[in-house]
């Protein structure tokens, strides 16, 4: 899938020129190369189609599969004290590594990580979705399960919204960045922010199920179908026709 970054306080600099990181943001964008048309198409076929609105499922599910394969903590809680073990406290993913302590070298290694946010909910969560990885990442009066020092959120473009079926309401990696510089005083980590772009060779369309609006592949002009056709065709809409 392509996509394009942001890098946020030299964010991107740091996953790619620190030794020490790269192997992880390595992990990052081979997840993101991985998330094909064909890949995403045979997901949302077989497990959403009809079903849900948009591919953010199959973009969760498959990000999540290959992840958790490199060695990813899933669901990964901010914090070590069980009051604080509840899905307002939860990294979608973390990764801890061991750093020099260039600074006092007798103190040998310094452990930290990376967190990420897979952000495809409603905008009005941009704020906190960015502000988790500050929390993984400075120092505060609770012990941590995982001390990260760089963050990584993934969104989707404005144009994968609309290729993707997504509600008008989630936040796009347009409004991530925009937010980045009025809260530049609470964000005080390095962090890249990753826009997902759309996928080339089909979209979804909406066909109204009841009261709600049920997604189905479209092909692209000028892309044979990657996968088989179901044997019930779904209702033929233009592309144009969602809300």
């Amino acid at each position: 899938m392509r996509f394009r970054t942001h890098s946020y306080r030299h964010g991107v600099e740091l996953l790619e020129t620190v030794p020490e990181y790269q192997p992880l943001w390595d992990e990052v964008l081979r997840a993101i190369s991985g998330l094909t048309d064909e890949r995403l198409a045979c997901h949302f076929r077989d497990h959403h189609e009809g079903h849900a609105k948009s591919i953010s499922k199959s973009l969760n599910s498959l990000l999540n599969d290959d992840l958790v394969a490199a060695g990813w903590q899933a669901q990964s809680p901010i914090f070590a004290e069980s009051e604080y073990g509840d899905r307002t406290w939860l990294l979608d993913f973390a990764k801890q590594i061991d750093i020099p302590d260039h600074a006092s070298p007798e103190r040998g290694q310094e452990r930290t990580g990376v967190s990420i946010e897979v952000a495809f909910n409603h905008g009005g969560n941009i704020a906190w979705n960015l502000v988790k990885p500050v929390i993984a990442s400075e120092i505060n009066h609770v012990r941590k399960a995982i001390q990260t020092s760089v963050g990584v959120v993934i969104a989707a473009t404005e144009d994968l919204k609309i290729a993707g079926g997504f509600d008008n309401a989630v936040g796009s990696y347009e409004k991530y960045v925009s937010h980045l510089l009025p809260l530049r005083t609470m964000l005080t980590v390095p962090m890249a922010i990753i826009g997902l772009e759309p996928p080339e060779s089909f979209h979804i369309r909406h066909e109204l199920v009841g009261t709600s609006n049920r997604g189905w592949i479209g092909w692209s002009e000028g892309y044979e179908p990657l996968i088989p056709e179901q044997d019930e065709p779904a209702p033929s809409l233009p592309l144009g026709e969602r809300d």
